[in-house]
């Protein structure tokens, strides 16, 4: 499941590259050229960005992992609840 959700950062990261990318085009078609030292760095957002994103998919893996684990958990605990009287768990 994490897999899916770093190829969605990824795709989604590529989209925003290409949006920029086209505002870059259009600022140059106007004729408005803006100083190099003036401009934000493309590539720092996209890393800052990946960054934030990566870390996202992080928090939502480990989560997803705990969640997992405790149904697991759970499961078998009912089926040891339905081979074992109650009184013997204690």
């Amino acid at each position: 499941m994490a897999s899916s959700g770093l190829v969605q950062a990824a795709v989604l990261l590529v989209a925003v590259q290409l949006v920029c990318l086209g505002a870059a085009d259009a600022d140059q078609d106007t004729g408005t050229v803006i100083p190099a030292e003036s401009r934000p760095c493309v590539d720092c957002h996209a890393f800052e960005f990946m960054q934030r994103a990566l870390q996202d998919l992080k928090k939502t893996a480990f989560n997803l992992d705990a969640r997992t684990e405790t149904l697991v958990l759970r499961a078998e605990r009912r089926a040891l609840c339905d081979c074992m009287p109650t009184n013997s768990l204690r």
